[in-house]
């Protein structure tokens, strides 16, 4: 979240921040546009207000906060649970991501199907990300102004 709220401050616009209140390693990082910066007491309210707006989950390296935002962005999308079942999730770092987690070992133990593999996308550079991202994106846009 830090580098998007970064981006936004040297853009001069506001952004703004989700943050949780937990004893330890979270806190409000200095770019977001005060009146903008959000705590939450619970994860899952936060994480609903994270996927109620989100046109995409862009997942970079991260811990147990972040493991826990993935699986259950996946899980939402897979059950069909999240009205939006096509949100892009784009993961950061494919060597990373096949090292840390085997998802066609959970394929052969029968946990996920295979096509569920296909829920998300693996990319390396931020253009890669972009060129897979941009069709999606203007997709949704176009959705949006033929129900306006």
């Amino acid at each position: 979240m830090e580098a998007a709220n970064r981006g936004a401050k040297r853009a001069d616009v506001s952004s703004i921040g989700l943050n949780i209140s937990i004893p330890f390693e979270q806190k409000p990082n200095d770019y977001i546009s005060p009146p903008l910066n959000f705590e939450f007491h619970y994860f899952f309210i936060r994480k609903l207000w994270f996927l109620y707006h989100a046109k995409a989950l862009i997942v970079f390296p991260g811990g147990f906060g972040t493991m826990d935002e993935l699986f259950e962005t996946l899980t939402l999308v897979q059950t069909q649970k999240l009205s939006k079942h096509n949100i892009p999730i784009l993961l950061y770092d494919k060597s990373f991501w096949q090292d840390l987690i085997n998802f066609q070992k959970m394929v052969d133990y029968g946990l996920i199907s295979p096509h569920d593999r296909d829920l998300f996308h693996y990319f390396s550079t931020p253009d890669e990300g972009l060129e897979y991202l941009k069709p999606h994106l203007e997709n949704m846009i176009n959705d949006f102004n033929r129900n306006v």
